[in-house]
């Protein structure tokens, strides 16, 4: 059996790549889950919705948070209740739809926000934003943005 890790010379410019957006994925969302976790009692998948909110101006449908995210709809759904249990979400019958529900931060759930959000930043600078400059961080965005309109495809 080999030991011996394979070389990005061995690879196709393509699987290299791919491997890339994987390890880059997984080694950060690890780091981020971890400091997280460790500071506010609140895992990624919980910042993550917490961050859409925050970008809101305007309460959430919780399917909106379910197609937004990288969350399934019963995750979703589950992530919800602990925020709402912590006190940081409230959710309200749509105006709209009344088969709907909205989602928005409480002043608490923002404030937890702001503070796990500078966390978050903290964590990510040095193997992230202080290592890109502004051209990388605009192409990861192009990439990001042309696999993400082709996610449906099939």
């Amino acid at each position: 059996m080999a030991t011996r890790k394979l070389t990005q010379a061995e690879m196709s410019e393509a699987d290299y790549a791919f491997y890339g957006l994987v390890w880059a994925g997984t080694v950060l969302t690890e780091r981020v889950d971890r400091a997280l976790t460790r500071a506010h009692d609140l895992p990624v998948s919980w910042f993550e919705v917490l961050l859409w909110l925050a970008n809101s101006t305007e309460p959430v449908a919780a399917s909106v948070l379910g197609n937004s995210t990288m969350l399934s709809r019963s995750q979703v759904s589950r992530v919800l209740d602990n925020l709402q249990a912590r006190g940081v979400v409230t959710r309200t019958p749509s105006r709209t739809d009344a088969r709907s529900v909205e989602v928005a931060l409480t002043p608490e759930g923002r404030r937890l926000f702001e503070e796990a959000d500078a966390t978050r930043r903290a964590c990510l600078a040095p193997v992230f934003t202080d290592v890109l400059d502004q051209r990388d961080l605009e192409a990861l965005g192009a990439v990001w943005r042309k696999l993400k309109a082709h996610k449906d495809v099939q």
